[in-house]
């Protein structure tokens, strides 16, 4: 074995020209895929992270049955002082999570006192709402975004305010519907004003979860929501799964279960998240196969360009699978070296990345700064499949060239 592998590098080092490009192209389709994909992955993680510090959280509890007709923000479909404080006990034993914060949404009809138009709000605890979605006072524009708002305040969606011209320090009314059908409405002052974002929570509007209750006559302690910040987004599903046991026993006889929710439950970012995943794997394909036909047509020249040396060898008396194994050799020895110089210059890559700031605009934030990352996992698997790709491209040469007519080839020319 080790005579073999000594003659497969002097064979490499014998046709230098033809190693060095072929171990370039393995070493460029390593570092192109190891590149996008840490660049994939940390554009998604950073959208991801606009979406869940400024709108879902990493997960949120509701009624059973509330997210089916969230469109309505259905009342009726609370949690009421009992569920909450169900809810909240079990999130407070939860480890991984480290803050949450209870909601009331509702639809609204929202005055300027001189027009009039529908609205969703959005009742809040400050403190609480600022601590679970740490992004949600970047999208204040304009207005004053420390400690979000007061008693008395509310945050409009900068689409609303332009449709109604509607200022800072406004005076607004907004009038809702109650549980029994009856109506009730109050003033607030326009506090902040809120960038523009697509998709849920671009068109939100909100007020402190105090005013909510009173503008709809409920007692203290209901919400229809819970949003939940965990430690890592990584943590999501276990705690789903854990809070999901937890509240799985029913309440009283009339009450319903507890529903608990990923963020990508609840919004259709997730589809572009996942487009992301899918984009990656076709660029994958495309960057091993450019190495599996690169090193199967160099092997294939290899072979052709020594059919007398094989014919030679052959006739002495080297048996096919001693000529098959070299050839193999020479095929994974070349995609090693490509692969180490590949894995060595990309990281130099992402490091060099990381230290000069890249930034860019989306969503809320001008000033996002990618900071490229790839895991030990994601290094191991690109190198495995590298490595077996070009070895499988050196097969059907290698079988080539011991099945060969000793005769024959020694009379090739």
């Amino acid at each position: 074995m080790l005579n073999l592998l000594k003659i497969a590098i002097r064979n490499l080092i014998r046709s230098w020209r033809r190693t060095f490009l072929t171990a370039g192209l393995i070493t460029i389709g390593v570092v192109a895929v190891l590149l996008f994909t840490s660049l994939a992955g940390s554009f998604k993680g950073l959208m991801i992270g606009q979406f869940t510090d400024s709108i879902t959280g990493h997960l949120e509890i509701h009624a059973k049955g509330y997210v089916a007709s969230i469109d309505n923000l259905p009342l009726t479909l609370d949690m009421d002082p009992a569920m909450t404080a169900r809810a909240e006990t079990a999130l407070k034993s939860a480890p991984a999570i480290v803050a949450y914060a209870p909601r009331i949404k509702f639809a609204a009809m929202f005055s300027n006192f001189a027009e009039t138009t529908g609205v969703r709000v959005n009742g809040i605890d400050p403190a609480r709402e600022d601590a679970t979605l740490p992004l949600l006072k970047t999208r204040i524009a304009a207005g004053e975004a420390e400690g979000l708002l007061r008693k008395g305040q509310i945050l409009i969606p900068d689409l609303l305010a332009n449709g109604m011209n509607v200022k800072l320090g406004d005076t607004v009314v907004l009038v809702a519907t109650n549980k029994d059908g009856s109506v009730n409405g109050q003033t607030f002052v326009v506090r902040g004003i809120l960038s523009g974002l697509n998709g849920p929570g671009g068109r939100d509007s909100y007020i402190h979860i105090e005013d909510a209750r009173h503008i709809l006559r409920l007692p203290d302690g209901e919400a229809n929501e819970i949003v939940v910040r965990t430690k890592e987004l990584g943590d999501v599903a276990p705690v789903v799964a854990s809070l999901s046991a937890t509240l799985a026993a029913p309440g009283d006889a009339d009450r319903p279960f507890f529903e608990v929710h990923r963020w990508d439950q609840l919004t259709p970012f997730a589809t572009v998240a996942r487009m992301i995943d899918l984009l990656t794997v076709f660029i994958k394909v495309i960057l091993v196969s450019i190495v599996l036909i690169s090193v199967m047509n160099v092997m294939i020249m290899a072979v052709y360009e020594r059919i007398r040396e094989i014919g030679t060898i052959a006739a002495i008396g080297t048996p096919p699978r001693r000529i098959l194994g070299l050839f193999l050799t020479e095929g994974l020895l070349l995609s090693v070296f490509g692969t180490v110089l590949g894995v060595v210059l990309s990281l130099g890559a992402i490091l060099a990345l990381n230290l000069r700031t890249v930034s860019f605009a989306f969503g809320q934030q001008d000033h996002i700064v990618l900071a490229p990352t790839i895991g030990a996992s994601d290094v191991v698997s690109a190198c495995i499949v590298v490595i077996v790709v070009a070895s499988l491209a050196s097969l059907q040469p290698a079988w080539k060239a011991a099945r060969m007519d000793p005769i024959a080839a020694l009379r090739h020319v």
